[in-house]
């Protein structure tokens, strides 16, 4: 009988890896004005803070089996603190450091995500079925919760505190240490030991080097191994791409194309709003990072009070919804005349990205094998940062596009600092 104190161990320490690897990556979107001044499309900062990422988990099923989980920990650390003090440090001038310094946090991210959604499989809590639920949980709730703190406290201390935006993001780059912190301090051993490296094409190719010891029968077995180890990769990951990772990407292109691409020019007049919270165009930006970080943290927690959603298309496609209803106001100021209703789409927008992250992920864990299933994460896992890339690239076209036409009539507040 595993007692409540180990699964709560479990939870917690999972919650604590994802707060940690997601909420570097919400303060450098939150600061994006910030970083590279209103001229410049925040689809760049979008970009540089997933490309790595994503590119890191597109690549890792090939090899991340290879390394050691505390040598991925020291990684994250190293990478994460080193991008944040790049870009806390750097001139205001020297953009390029400091998208080199969001490149570096981003790939930390992707790392992380990728280790600590593989980590959970050795996790159950006790489970009679054997699947990590309680550490899915806990991860997700924590990349909920990141998102929440992280825009919050942006929030809080740029807009209501006057801290400068250098102090933030310096104060930020001490987080990653909670990661050593976590794993050596609360996680619990793991219920099974981590699986042993087998069938790697480093052991194939070891073993066919044996057995001819010729060097032109080395490289043709050496290239052979390594072409059946891509291929086998390749059909492992086929049966994942429909009912998992499709979903998945659509969700996150549509509410990134509303957060980096619309969101930007849904502006209203500033003396029509609150003066206690909105001071400048760039401020009703990041009340909208805050609502949507909050739908964001309740959807992804919802798993641990029972609440399951298997139909992931249909999130898709009430996400597609709200980019159609947001592009309709940015364009012709229709259908909410006051910002009021559209604080509450935008915190919808949140809830249905949280839930499809999160049911995303549980129904790997229930549908496929237990000896499949550390693997299926991580692949599943690039589904996220797919659909964000996509959708930076179609933002790189699409805020210039809309603030030109909120121009033609007349409204240049995104040109004002408050295209972020």
């Amino acid at each position: 009988m595993i007692s409540l104190s180990h699964q709560t161990k479990i939870f917690t320490s999972f919650f604590i890896f994802g707060l940690l690897n997601n909420i570097l990556y919400v303060i450098i979107l939150s600061a994006a004005v910030d970083l590279v001044g209103s001229a410049t499309p925040k689809g760049v900062v979008l970009l540089a803070d997933i490309m790595p990422s994503f590119t890191f988990k597109l690549v890792a099923p090939f090899f991340i089996h290879l390394i050691p989980y505390k040598t991925r920990l020291f990684s994250l650390v190293g990478l994460s603190s080193s991008g944040m003090l790049l870009i806390s440090l750097s001139s205001q001038s020297a953009i390029g450091i400091k998208i080199f310094g969001i490149m570096l946090a981003s790939l930390s991210s992707g790392m992380g995500e990728v280790s600590f959604l593989q980590l959970t499989h050795f996790y159950t809590g006790g489970s009679a079925t054997g699947d990590s639920s309680i550490g899915i949980g806990g991860f997700s709730s924590g990349t909920g919760g990141a998102g929440l703190c992280g825009s919050f406290l942006f929030m809080l201390m740029t807009n209501m505190m006057g801290i400068s935006v250098t102090i933030v993001l310096l104060m930020f780059a001490i987080c990653p240490l909670g990661f050593l912190a976590t794993y050596y301090l609360l996680l619990p051993p793991p219920d099974h030991e981590y699986h042993e490296i087998e069938n790697t094409l480093f052991d194939e190719a070891a073993e066919e080097i044996g057995m001819d010891g010729g060097a032109v029968g080395r490289d043709l077995h050496a290239t052979s191994s390594i072409t059946r180890h891509f291929s086998a990769t390749f059909e492992k990951i086929k049966p994942l791409i429909v009912p998992f990772m499709i979903p998945l990407s659509t969700v996150y292109i549509s509410e990134y194309v509303i957060n980096q691409g619309v969101a930007p020019t849904l502006l209203y007049p500033l003396e029509d709003l609150p003066r206690w919270l909105f001071t400048s165009y760039r401020d009703i930006y990041v009340v909208y990072g805050f609502l949507y970080q909050l739908g964001v943290f309740i959807s992804r927690s919802s798993i641990s009070f029972g609440i399951r959603i298997r139909k992931l298309y249909m999130l898709s496609l009430l996400q597609f919804i709200n980019v159609v209803i947001t592009i309709i106001q940015s364009m012709y100021d229709l259908p909410f005349t006051s910002i009021w209703l559209l604080l509450i789409l935008i915190l919808y927008e949140g809830l249905l990205g949280g839930f499809s992250y999160v049911n995303t992920f549980v129904s790997v864990s229930e549908g496929v094998p237990k000896t499949k299933r550390e693997f299926s994460m991580g692949c599943v896992s690039v589904s996220d940062g797919m659909g964000i890339a996509i959708a930076g690239c179609i933002n790189l076209w699409l805020e210039k596009k809309l603030c030109g036409l909120q121009v033609d009539r007349g409204r240049d507040w995104c040109l004002n600092g408050g295209s972020v």
